[in-house]
């Protein structure tokens, strides 16, 4: 058994390097001049060449590849150039809604579920079983996004009645409560 699962984590190591390293390199193959994007269109080309020696983009793909490698292990993700914050502490901030969204989700799934489950399983052929195995098929059939589409086209456009974004704040008039009901609905549905 030891041995079966240090197998599977050395497969699980390597993937995520693989993974990781298309991932990167995908980002050489974009037609974007990351440079001249940052500094805008009236920059000279000084400027751009500049740019490229401070980003270190004239150093080889694999070099800059082993470095971000490096750093990332360390727990160094480099800095936002949106936030222009380091990107750890950028996923921090969201690190701790994301947790809580996932707590809420566990907390409805698990008895949802499990009580969809006794009363499929009780009722065995029945028109409830048939009922709840076909509603689970179709709830998981349908792509998160479209469901996340479906939901906010009827709550927050037609009846207005949750939020359409949940910035986890009171400031734009709807409790904190409502603004989970969405992400956890979809959430629910399609995993539970």
């Amino acid at each position: 058994m030891l041995r079966y699962t240090a197998k599977q984590l050395l497969y699980m190591a390597a993937t995520l390097l693989v993974v990781s390293f298309l991932v990167f390199a995908l980002n050489e193959l974009t037609p974007i001049d990351v440079a001249r994007k940052l500094l805008g269109p009236y920059a000279t080309q000084d400027q751009v060449d500049t740019l490229y020696k401070q980003m270190g983009l004239d150093r080889s793909l694999l070099a800059r590849y082993g470095e971000y490698l490096g750093n990332a292990l360390r727990g160094d993700f480099g800095v936002s150039i949106l936030y222009s914050r380091p990107v750890a502490e950028v996923l921090w901030d969201r690190l701790g809604n994301t947790l809580l969204l996932a707590a809420i989700c566990f907390a409805v799934i698990v008895p949802f579920s499990v009580l969809l489950g006794v009363i499929a399983g009780m009722r065995e052929r029945s028109f409830i079983d048939r009922a709840v195995s076909v509603f689970a098929s179709v709830c998981a059939s349908i792509p998160e996004f479209a469901l996340g589409v479906f939901l906010l086209a009827i709550f927050v456009v037609e009846l207005g009645i949750l939020p359409g974004i949940s910035p986890l704040s009171t400031s734009g008039g709807w409790p904190i409560w409502s603004q989970f009901v969405l992400p956890v609905a979809v959430v629910t549905l399609y995993d539970g």
